[in-house]
């Protein structure tokens, strides 16, 4: 069973609020799940509309299933749609391929999990992850 610590979790999901409201970014929803796909955490802002939980799991399922950040996901589903249907399908419809999905690694370099996030555009969300993610001590690959 992979874990993820829930205190890691949330320093992330903070640390990404925190930048959203720097950049004045319209409302999110952060879902932070572990190496397995598992969710750890999710949190809405006020005002994010309904489909933000799972919108960013979806985002940060991508790259967890391809071992990648949701940027060279996105690059990937328009490289090779066929292969991205495939994927879908083979996960239940649960990836969503566009950026906002940030792979998170320890210090080692090991993959142990992934934040997705959801609310504003995918370059903005994305920013919001690799903020939230240092926020907590660990390092984003965007990919």
């Amino acid at each position: 069973m992979t874990t993820f610590p829930i205190n890691k979790a949330n320093q992330i999901i903070t640390g990404a609020f925190a930048k959203a409201a720097a950049l004045k970014l319209k409302p999110l929803g952060v879902s932070v799940l572990d190496a397995g796909g598992h969710l750890v955490a999710f949190q809405r802002q006020d005002g994010a509309s309904f489909l933000r939980p799972q919108m960013s799991s979806g985002k940060a399922y991508a790259a967890l299933s391809v071992g990648m950040g949701g940027r060279r996901v996105e690059a990937i589903a328009r490289e090779r749609p066929h292969l991205t249907a495939g994927v879908s399908d083979l996960s239940g419809g649960k990836i969503l391929p566009v950026a906002g999905g940030v792979l998170i690694r320890d210090n080692a370099g090991t993959v142990i999990g992934a934040v997705g996030i959801s609310g504003d555009t995918s370059d903005n969300d994305e920013i919001a992850a690799i903020a939230g993610i240092e926020t907590a001590g660990l390092t984003a690959d965007a990919g």
